[in-house]
């Protein structure tokens, strides 16, 4: 379950704030303007307001200013040339057509202008059954743009008011996903679970804890002014590192199942485990309630577990080599653990107070951290060609919508058509999985809600209950619309039922006509989902070298880090980001792929393991990290640099040759030296074999993958 979705946790998120934050300004706005003027003035307003309201969403500042000033200036000139064109039928109908396209070209900036597109959308649809004279055209365009600049101030004003509240709430959300990430991790020690498929979940779960972390990123490390900010920076900063050393227990989990599957110790590690994604939760839950967490998990009952195996192990030594490596798997398991601990410790203290040194990398530019919104012609420009993924989903979208207005012509009953073009707005969506996700929310979400709908009207006379009902889901609308759209879907038809019902209360078709725009809506958006579709197969390739190309500067970084060729890990920790950004991006097309026709999916198997077997490649390197640490004492620099150097030389060349096709060199044979004794060695030696094993079985599948595709 999504944490926001658990009583425990749901008032204190940031989905619950943004809807309570929606309804009372949405609501104070329309009541001021009632007091001042009537209600066609005030649905104007309110419609303003709304349009804006969709721009409302956790951002820093300055960038929430320029969205929603966005927002506001393209709806209002929007509504303005649609009431102009409104008496000539010919010219709105040419407008509606190139409107459309061009806000669905938007989408080309990112996901965060998906919101302006529907806004410029949804202000489309409102206004095309006005007709107006030009000065009223004027009027009611600068009523739209007074409601949108009005809740502009209002939620500026309440986000600058809250603005550490905010981080707070984002940061939270981050680590509760890290402890979901944690509960899919405690599974591995669970042989009656598939290895395969827990790895394919853990790599979707870091896609959508990748995209969390970004968020508080972008939240947090941009500014920093007082002692509450540098609290979360130090939770921020404690939670990445944290997540790192998660990272490095990724490649033991065959080798403890193969030696230890009779051994009570898997259960006390699993255990182990669930109580570590607890605690973290701990964490999260005293953030979102400004307060510091203190730890309260006792781990001695797994932890003794775990030292008897181990003792066990040790006295069964001489027994044979299998009993060998299983201690030193258990060994090694048991030492990065202990780390995760220790550090979920620190993770508490972090919360408590201001460390004489914040961790933070003074001086340094974040740019590289943060996400980087470019709204650039030329990037538009670019795009208006018929290969281009959203140049053919603003044809569908302006197709479809035509399809719509004249299906909505031929209706027996008065004309609803804006509904029928809502819907289509709502559904289709950028990709196939994501329309046919949206469908069924729509539909489901919509008779659920007409049936609330009817029911209230029916049963509830009461006007004051039922404008407590309306506003409960002007409350939920914006929740769930980024949280479950089909709760949204609900909470919407709820909303607009009622208000339409308290406005012109003698509709007794209402209700019916509604689903019926629906159905109308929905199977045009789903025949226009095929029409010039971009299938997930088709970026395949691109995907693939974006994780090739990522994963070499990873390399570069990494190998600089553990050879101590650089004075700190800013550079490393810059191109793990961006590995596991083109990670996540690669994942998350291959689960859109699973939801399309099977003939459009292409080597599922070979992109989950590419998927896994880089994600590997990222936890030996951590691993290596936590063995040097671990070993630090009387290390010999020279002859473990000099593995390094050659392990790093094979693992790029092994990645390049994935990347451009070159022929493989032979490899050398690792460099031979006295390492002394020193205790680590075999730890290194043995991890590096592993990295240049999965480094290996990249080629293969990425060269499998590009030739399906």
């Amino acid at each position: 379950m999504h944490y926001a979705l658990n009583p425990r946790t749901f008032l204190y998120s940031h989905y619950f704030h943004l809807g309570l934050r929606f309804a009372i300004g949405l609501v104070a706005i329309t009541l001021i303007t009632l007091r001042l003027s009537d209600s066609a003035t005030a649905m104007t307003v309110c419609i303003g307001a709304l349009c804006t309201a969709l721009m409302d969403m956790p951002s820093p500042l300055r960038h929430k200013l320029n969205e929603m000033l966005a927002s506001v200036l393209l709806c209002s000139a929007v509504t303005l040339l649609i009431s102009l064109a409104g008496p000539i039928h010919w010219l709105l109908l040419t407008l509606l057509v190139l409107i459309s396209f061009l806000a669905s070209m938007m989408v080309v900036y990112g996901k965060k202008s998906m919101p302006l597109q529907l806004a410029a959308l949804f202000i489309m649809t409102m206004s095309m059954e006005h007709e107006m004279t030009p000065r009223q055209s004027f009027q009611h365009a600068a009523l739209f743009m007074a409601g949108g600049l009005a809740y502009l101030a209002y939620s500026m004003a309440v986000s600058w008011r809250l603005r550490h509240r905010i981080k707070q709430q984002v940061l939270a959300e981050a680590l509760f996903e890290l402890a979901a990430y944690i509960d899919i991790k405690a599974d591995f020690y669970d042989t009656r679970y598939n290895l395969t498929e827990q790895f394919n979940k853990l790599v979707r779960q870091q896609s959508l804890l990748a995209d969390r972390q970004q968020a508080s990123r972008d939240l947090i490390l941009r500014s920093h002014e007082n002692s509450k900010d540098a609290i979360v920076v130090q939770v921020h900063v404690c939670m990445l590192d944290l997540y790192e050393m998660i990272l490095s227990t990724h490649t033991d989990y065959a080798q403890l199942r193969a030696h230890l599957a009779d051994s009570p110790v898997l259960a006390s590690l699993r255990e182990l485990a669930y109580k570590a994604a607890r605690d973290i939760e701990a964490v999260a839950y005293a953030v979102t309630r400004k307060r510091a967490a203190y730890a309260a998990i006792d781990y001695a009952r797994e932890w003794q577990a775990i030292e008897d195996e181990l003792a066990s192990l040790q006295r069964r030594g001489a027994a044979g080599e299998a009993t060998q490596e299983a201690l030193a798997v258990l060994r090694a398991q048991r030492n990065k653990i202990r780390a995760i601990l220790n550090m979920i410790a620190e993770l508490h203290l972090s919360t408590q107070s201001v460390y004489a040194a914040t961790p933070f990398w003074s001086g340094a530019d974040m740019a590289p951290f943060l996400s980087q919104q470019k709204y650039e012609l030329q990037m538009l420009l670019s795009n208006l060609r018929l290969d281009s993924p959203v140049f053919r989903f603003a044809l569908r979208v302006a197709m479809a919508i035509s399809t719509g207005l004249l299906i909505a012509g031929f209706l027996p009953y008065a004309a609803h058509s804006y509904w029928i073009v809502l819907t289509i707005i709502i559904i289709l969506r950028p990709t196939f999985s994501m329309t046919k996700q949206r469908r069924s929310d729509r539909i489901i979400g919509t008779v659920i809600g007409c049936v609330v709908t009817a029911v209230v009207i029916k049963f509830i006379a009461n006007e004051a209950v039922i404008l407590a009902i309306l506003f409960l889901a002007t409350v939920a609308t914006p929740t769930f619309i980024y949280l479950r759209y089909r709760y949204a879907a609900i909470a919407v038809s709820i909303m607009i039922l009622l208000q339409m019902h308290l406005v012109a209360p003698g509709n007794a078709n209402l209700i019916t006509e509604r689903l019926i725009d629906t159905f109308i809506g929905a199977a045009v958006a789903s025949v226009f989902s095929f029409v010039l579709a971009s299938w997930e197969y088709q970026s395949l390739p691109r995907l693939i070298r974006q994780v090739l190309d990522a994963n070499l500067s990873y390399m570069e970084a990494s190998f600089a880090l553990l050879q101590d060729k650089c004075a700190n890990d800013f550079p490393y920790r810059i191109e793990r980001k961006r590995l596991m950004d083109s990670l996540a991006a690669l994942s998350s097309a291959l689960v859109r792929m699973l939801d399309e026709p099977a003939s459009k999916r292409r080597s599922v198997e070979d992109i989950n393991l590419f998927i896994v077997q880089n994600y590997l490649l990222v936890a030996h390197v951590a691993a290596l990290r936590a063995i040097l640490r671990r070993h630090a004492r009387e290390l010999p620099a020279q002859a473990v640099n000099a593995l390094l150097a050659h392990s790093h030389a094979q693992v790029c060349h092994t990645l390049s040759t994935a990347l451009g096709g070159a022929p493989a060199a032979p490899a050398d044979a690792a460099p031979q030296a006295d390492a002394g004794g020193w205790s680590g060695w075999p730890l290194v030696q043995r991890r590096v074999r592993l990295l240049q094993a999965d480094a290996d079985k990249i080629l293969v599948h990425s060269a499998a993958i590009v030739h399906a595709a």
